[in-house]
């Protein structure tokens, strides 16, 4: 008796200490290409992590007709040395000191552009032509709920040590969302980030590489 009461403790201590040791990779600090936690506020590139299928994400407008150029969307350069525009990410809560994998966040395009709206990511609706939804700007930062679940992305892990994007906000227990890995989609000479496709893998850099965490 003695021995199946060792093993039953044996099981469940195995149990409770693989339990913990998921949440803490689940909510672990994302690092950048030197190592470092990123940290909300600061500027980085989000770089593929597969060497010579394009460059760094961007912004661009889906149509040819400038009429209908905003809201842009993220689109990833074709060219492998051009590292994109900067971004900068903002965890939900406010007031985190790093940036957590499978953590609610906004993505902000550090830059300015032609369209009289905000460079913040959001899900934008399916789009009647190719039945995909891509990401767009013109996102809500902060305030959480209902109104901006399309705007909240997470990062996770892709493999043992990188990283994918997703959309799967948690930010509205209530809400009915739509979950899926970040791709990208090559049409024509253009490459766009939208939701579902093959993963998208990533890393991240850091846009001022004289700045030490």
């Amino acid at each position: 008796m003695g021995n199946i009461a060792d093993m039953k403790f044996l099981v469940v201590l195995c149990f409770l200490l693989c339990s913990l040791s998921a949440e803490a990779t689940s909510f672990a600090s994302v690092r950048d290409t030197d190592g470092r936690s990123l940290r909300p506020g600061h500027e980085y590139y989000i770089l593929p992590l597969i060497r010579g299928r394009g460059g760094g994400l961007t912004l661009a407008a889906r149509s040819n007709d400038s009429s209908f150029a905003c809201p842009l969307a993220v689109a990833q350069e074709g060219l492998e040395v051009d590292s994109g525009l900067p971004v900068i990410f903002s965890p939900a809560p406010e007031g985190s000191e790093f940036v957590k994998m499978s953590t609610d966040l906004n993505v902000r395009f550090s830059a300015a552009t032609i369209c009289v709206q905000s460079t913040v990511w959001r899900l934008g609706d399916v789009d009647a032509s190719t039945g995909r939804r891509y990401v767009i700007s013109g996102g809500v930062e902060g305030s959480p709920g209902a109104g901006t679940a399309s705007n909240w992305f997470k990062i996770e892990r892709y493999g043992e040590r990188d990283y994918k994007l997703v959309h799967c906000p948690s930010v509205c227990q209530d809400c009915k969302v739509v979950c899926g890995d970040l791709g990208v989609f090559v049409e024509g000479e253009n490459r766009w980030l939208g939701l579902d496709g093959d993963p998208f893998p990533v890393m991240f850099t850091n846009a001022h590489p004289g700045y030490a965490n």
